[in-house]
C-alpha cells in the first residue's frame, strides 16, 4: 500500500486500536491457482502478535492457500470528499475531488487449526467480543452442546502470525486546516452513515 509519510500510522497502540475498531478483514493468499480471498472477522492479540479467525470447512481457501505468507486487509471508515467543501475552492479553484479513508494491511505467516478445543476457545472469544454490546449477550453454551459440536466440526481455524503492518489514515492531512474543517462539516451533514462515521473519526484524529 502506498503510504506518504503524512498519512502513515506507526504507533503500535494506535494500530491495535484501529484493528479493534475494524475487526472484519479480507484474507488474501496466493497459491497454485492464483489469488484467493475470504472475508471474515478476526481477533487481534497484540501480545502474541497474531490474528485469529475461522472459515467454513467447505471453503476451499485452506486447500488453495496451504500455509505461508498471507495478507489481511482491514478497511476503516471511508468516504468521497467533494472539493466544494474546501474554502480554498473559492480562493483559487485549484482543488479536485478525493477519497478519505483508514486502512490497515497485515502481513504474516498463515497456519490452519483444526483442534476442537482451540476452535471452541476461538468461537467463545469471538462471541464474547461481539455480543458485549447486547443487552442480554448470547453465549456459546446457550446453544445445545450437540449443536455446538456439530458446528465446530464444520469450521477450520486459522492464525496469521504478524510479521509486518502497514497502516494508513488519509484524513486530509495534506490540506489547510480550513479545508479539513470544511470536509468534516460536509461529511457530518451527509445522510450516509459511513460519511458521518468518517467525520467522527476525523474529529478524533485531527490533521
Amino acid at each position: 500500500m502506498y503510504v506518504p509519510d503524512h498519512f502513515a500510522v506507526t504507533d503500535a497502540d494506535e494500530v491495535a486500536e484501529m484493528l479493534r475498531r475494524t475487526p472484519f478483514g479480507c484474507l488474501i493468499t496466493h497459491g497454485p491457482d492464483g489469488l484467493f480471498a475470504s472475508h471474515l472477522p478476526f481477533l487481534h492479540d497484540p501480545q502474541r502478535g497474531v490474528l485469529a479467525g475461522h472459515l467454513a470447512r467447505a471453503n476451499p481457501h485452506e486447500r488453495l492457500a496451504t500455509e505461508g505468507e498471507a495478507l489481511v486487509v482491514f478497511q476503516g471508515p471511508h468516504a468521497y470528499v467533494s472539493p466544494g467543501w474546501y474554502p480554498s475552492k473559492a480562493e483559487h479553484g485549484r482543488v479536485v475531488p478525493t477519497w478519505n479513508y483508514e486502512a490497515v494491511h497485515v502481513y504474516g505467516r498463515l497456519s490452519w487449526r483444526r483442534d476442537r478445543d482451540w476452535l471452541l476457545g476461538l468461537v467463545t472469544a469471538l462471541t464474547k467480543r461481539f455480543e458485549a454490546a447486547q443487552p442480554a449477550p448470547w453465549r456459546v453454551d446457550d446453544a445445545p452442546a450437540d449443536h455446538i459440536e456439530r458446528l465446530l466440526g464444520a469450521i477450520v481455524g486459522l492464525e496469521v502470525r504478524i510479521e509486518r503492518v502497514v497502516a494508513k489514515r488519509k484524513f486530509s492531512q495534506n490540506r489547510p486546516q480550513a479545508d479539513v474543517h470544511g470536509v468534516v462539516a460536509g461529511l457530518s451533514a451527509s445522510p450516509a452513515e459511513l460519511d458521518r462515521a468518517l467525520a467522527e473519526a476525523m474529529r478524533a484524529h485531527p490533521a
